[in-house]
Formats: C-alpha cells, structure tokens, sequence
C-alpha cells in the first residue's frame, strides 16, 4: 500500500502548504572523498535550528552520483536522523531519479525511511513522449506523495509542456510542485496547468528559480481559466541557493509571505541583491559549472564542511568565483547568516 499525505504525521500538510523553506542538502565529504556523516548531520541540524521547514535530500545539489557510490540510503538515513531529534515533523523529500524502476525503488526506500515525498526528476526521460512521463508519474505516485520538479534545461532538465502539467497536476498523489526552469514562460505553465486541473487548492506551489527568488514569492499570479481570474501564489522555495545562509533565507521567505496589500519596495528590491548573490554561488559566468562546488564554499567558510571536494573530481570552483563570493557576501552582509553559524557550529558537530 503506497503512502499519501493522509498518513502523514499531524503538521507536516499544513506546513507543506502554509509554504516554508527547504534547503536542496549538500553532501559533506572527507579530502579523500569520503562520506563526513559528522559534517552531514552537522548541515541538517544547521538547516533545522535555522527555521527551515523541511529537507530535501538525494538531489542534485547532494550529486546524484551518491547513487553509484552507495552513498543514498546512508544520506536520507542520516537527515531522518536529524529530524528525528527536534520535536516538531521537518518534512522529508528524497529524490528519485531515473527509469521507472530505479524512481520506484529510491520512492519505496524513502519512504522507509520516513520520508513524506520525492522529488521526481524527469531527467532520464529525454525523448520519452507525454504520455510515456506521465505514465511513469503515475506509477511513482502510487508509492508516496510527489513533488513535482521542473529542472532548467541548461542542467538537464526536459522541456515540458502545458499540457504536461495539467496532466501532471491531475494526479491525485501530487502535493506539490517545485518550479525552476529559470524561465517565466515555462514557470507560467506550470502555474497555467494547475490551474486548468483545478488543482491549486491540492498543490502546494514552490520555486526552484534560484535567479528570480523574491520575486516569485511575492507575485500574485492572477491567471484567467474560462473567463474567471483565480490567483495562485508561490508559498515557498526547495532551492540549492538556500543550502547556504539558510538563516536569512528563511526570515525572507517569512518576510514576504506576510505580506498583505501592497509590496514594500524595500523587500521586491532584495529580488535583485538575491539574483546577483545566486550568481555568484550558481557559477553562472561558467554556465553553472561550479554550482555545488559553490555551495561548498560558502559553507567550507563557515565551518560546515572541511572542503569543496565533490564526488566527480572535475566539479570544483571556477577561476574568479572565490573572489565573486566574496564580494557579494560583503555587499549583502544582512542576506548571510555567518553569526548565528559561528554561535551554533560547536553544537551541531557534537
């Protein structure tokens, strides 16, 4: 019997739709390119005592490659772990990956391991037809609740079009989608989809675009489906760019989902402060090549993680991106979150 959101624990629905912040997880190495499980659970606890509202691990930002490593139970198991210390329920996303029986597998063993939903990614399915994708949607949908997952295609991620998520949305199993195809058209599908499977009250809507975060989370999208508007809003984000300064990514998000009536013109300007710090982490000048080793780096800085070290030997910072970190941390002091890491860090390596 596959698990849906009414077996999940008291809280977990409401938080998934109130909108929260969930960080994309890292993965913590040794120089030798080890697993650090110390430096590992230290991140979750980081991302949890930071306010986020959930974890979402076996990623991309945690590589995929921990899959041929052997790496993937023993990360989700380690971030459960984390979550099992607080008192509330963080909500727990793993992602699932690949042809239908490798998603269905990575669903069956998340979900053994407590988690409440998987991050699907459609990138294996390249070529495949909508009705083959949905297909294999469904299927995973039949093991444990989905989170939808639009990836940039610049990253591997596959063109889908609107009748795609109406489709996609139409699937009882869905609870939530996370768009980041760093693109507006593409986002407005997704958004357009929902709508037209009169989902938006089922579908918790989270953003992904790490280049256009404040401002998704603040636009009402006010969309017109059979001569009737319905505004839809963007509740939260599971983004890699909030694995680091998690503290002040989560205050923002707080902040603008408290907004009523008009924006604050001091809080839609942080949108472009946001955008060019992502830039900098993203390795967008080298066409995201050194997005995680980014990452690393900001956390290495803090004391996170011993190193940048990936799992592929070739991802590593890009010439210039050490000092592009630098100068937007120094820029935007108020969107880092460097002291409350200093005053905690002794705790959650113990």
């Amino acid at each position: 019997m596959g698990l849906t959101r009414q077996d999940w624990p008291a809280g977990v629905a409401e938080r998934l739709a109130a909108g929260c912040a969930i960080p994309a997880h890292p993965l913590a190495l040794t120089a030798g390119r080890a697993l650090d499980p110390r430096h590992q659970k230290a991140l979750s606890r980081y991302y949890l005592d930071a306010g986020s509202g959930g974890l979402a691990v076996g990623v991309h930002t945690t590589q995929f490659a921990i899959r041929e490593r052997g790496l993937y139970e023993t990360v989700l198991r380690i971030a459960a772990e984390a979550a099992a210390e607080r008192a509330d329920t963080p909500i727990l996303v793993g992602g699932a990956i690949g042809r239908t029986e490798q998603a269905v597998a990575e669903a069956r063993l998340a979900r053994s391991l407590g988690y409440h939903a998987v991050l699907l990614s459609l990138a294996a399915w390249k070529g495949a037809s909508e009705d083959e994708i949905i297909a294999h949607c469904q299927t995973v949908a039949a093991e444990m609740p989905l989170f939808g997952f639009y990836l940039q295609p610049a990253v591997g991620g596959v063109p889908l079009p609107l009748s795609f998520w109406r489709r996609f949305a139409a699937i009882e199993n869905v609870v939530a989608i996370k768009m980041a195809p760093f693109n507006r058209y593409a986002t407005l599908d997704v958004l357009r989809g929902v709508l037209e499977a009169n989902a938006q009250d089922r579908i918790a809507l989270y953003t992904g675009n790490d280049d256009h975060i404040v401002a998704d989370l603040l636009t009402p999208f006010t969309l017109v489906h059979r001569g009737r508007p319905t505004t839809l809003r963007i509740v939260g984000g599971l983004l890699g760019h909030w694995s680091v300064w998690n503290r002040a990514a989560v205050e923002l998000q707080k902040r603008c989902a408290a907004v009523t009536g008009a924006i604050p013109a001091d809080l839609l300007a942080l949108d472009a402060a946001v955008t060019e710090m992502n830039a900098a982490v993203f390795d967008v000048a080298h066409d995201f090549h050194g997005v995680i080793a980014g990452c690393h780096e900001v956390l290495r800085r803090q004391g996170l993680l011993e190193g940048t070290w990936c799992l592929d030997e070739g991802e590593s910072l890009s010439p210039g991106q050490a000092d592009l970190l630098t100068a937007v941390a120094e820029r935007y002091p108020h969107l880092t979150d460097d002291d409350f890491i200093r005053d905690n860090l002794h705790r959650w390596l113990s």
